[in-house]
């Protein structure tokens, strides 16, 4: 017989709800969201067991963002609790909603929502356990707020690409240099203006360019001669807008270069944690670090999960079937839950490997010419899909990838 112990979580408190295996409430409760209120309602929880002769415990809370993450990591590392033979679960709030939907007019209060957490765990059939271990909580906090910067310093350079529009309407149809280089940044930083830029001498412009991009320029000088050109057949700005979109630029171009040095210090940090956990996922072609830590952290123990499928969904890299009688749609939608981050990391990692292994790539190509639209779109999840079974069966059996081996599940 279980205890079954449902928390609705926000950030000052936690209602609680303690159910047997028949649905009856035990007890209700509110605490503090904090330590001295996550010991209080352990206390309750042990006392209750205790009382009612249970061999098991199960405690879920939504995970409602990081409110939940304290509580959930707490319950799941209590000794007490652990002696008990408790399982802790956080439970994607659109099951919640979805279960609740089952119960006509019910209210909608914390107490509610605490017991319906419960029921639903009586009712069984849950995804998975929590917890992640500490080595991976720490790899998991360092990957998405990477994740955060690469979003941010994407959204910058099109802030970027807009003022330099402003700027010099011509520079990305006549420059054959990428926008975002160190020489192209400073030249843009001196804040000349577009009479200057065309007035400046080409064998000085030329040296300025070799000389900030230490010579990573093959022919500065034909980059130079574009430069002018994009200056001489730009639209002409008043002075004052243009003082403008060079403080706008000068700003944009200081953002970049923040966010890419932030990002290449957490690279620096992902690469120590993840020197500290045995994988074979770099072995996969196209697979470096970064994709790698990405889907190590989201993952965690890779026996949290029952099988490949249940890892796909976790990523909501699976589709519904949608059947009825003998009819069989040809088009199904993914499904709209699972883990944005592993989702992310799988896809863009799967881009990568598709350019480095043949079978990855003769199976992108082949999905790709399966249908007249949304071509590269499908054929990249698809492969996702299809790298899922490898990095499940890589983690499960410790064991290295080997090209054109068939991978089972």
């Amino acid at each position: 017989m279980k205890l079954y112990v449902g928390i609705d979580v926000s950030s000052k408190d936690m209602k609680a709800c303690l159910m047997d295996q028949e649905g009856t409430s035990l007890k209700k409760l509110t605490v503090d969201n904090n330590f001295h209120g996550a010991s209080h309602l352990q206390d309750q929880i042990v006392t209750a067991y205790e009382k009612g002769s249970f061999q098991a415990i199960q405690i879920g809370l939504e995970a409602t963002s990081f409110y939940s993450w304290h509580p959930a990591m707490f319950f799941h590392e209590d000794p007490a609790l652990q002696a008990r033979n408790t399982k802790v679960f956080t439970i994607n709030p659109k099951l919640v909603r979805k279960f609740k939907e089952a119960y006509v007019d019910l209210d909608k209060n914390d107490h509610v929502d605490a017991w319906l957490i419960a029921d639903r765990l009586r009712f069984g059939r849950l995804p998975m356990t929590m917890v992640l271990q500490e080595q991976y909580i720490a790899l998991q906090r360092l990957t998405r707020m990477r994740y955060h910067l690469v979003q941010n310093l994407v959204r910058e350079k099109q802030f970027f690409l807009q003022h330099l529009f402003f700027k010099c309407s011509s520079f990305t149809t006549e420059v054959n240099s990428s926008a975002y280089g160190t020489a192209i940044l400073d030249l843009l930083l001196e804040k000349h203006t577009l009479e200057e830029i065309r007035s400046i001498e080409l064998d000085s412009l030329a040296h300025f360019l070799r000389e900030k991009s230490k010579n990573r320029y093959a022919d500065p000088e034909c980059v130079a001669k574009s430069i002018q050109k994009a200056a001489r057949s730009s639209y002409r700005l008043a002075k004052c807008v243009e003082d403008s979109i060079d403080l706008l630029l000068g700003t944009s171009i200081e953002s970049i270069r923040s966010l890419t040095a932030q990002i290449k210090q957490l690279d620096k940090a992902i690469q120590k944690l993840l020197d500290g956990i045995p994988n074979t996922l770099q072995t996969i072609p196209g697979i470096g670090p970064v994709f790698c830590a990405g889907i190590l952290a989201e993952i965690g123990d890779i026996n949290r999960f029952k099988d490949q499928s249940s890892l796909a969904k976790y990523a909501g890299l699976s589709w519904r079937k949608h059947q009825s009688g003998s009819f069989q749609s040809e088009e199904t939608n993914m499904i709209r839950t699972g883990n944005r981050y592993f989702r992310y990391h799988l896809v863009e990692a799967a881009n990568s490997v598709k350019l480095n292994d043949p079978e990855y790539r003769a199976y992108y190509q082949k999905k790709y010419c399966e249908v007249p639209k949304h071509k590269h779109k499908r054929a990249l999840v698809l492969t996702a899909r299809k790298l899922v079974r490898l990095v499940d069966a890589l983690l499960r059996n410790n064991q290295i990838y080997t090209p054109g081996r068939m991978v089972k599940g």
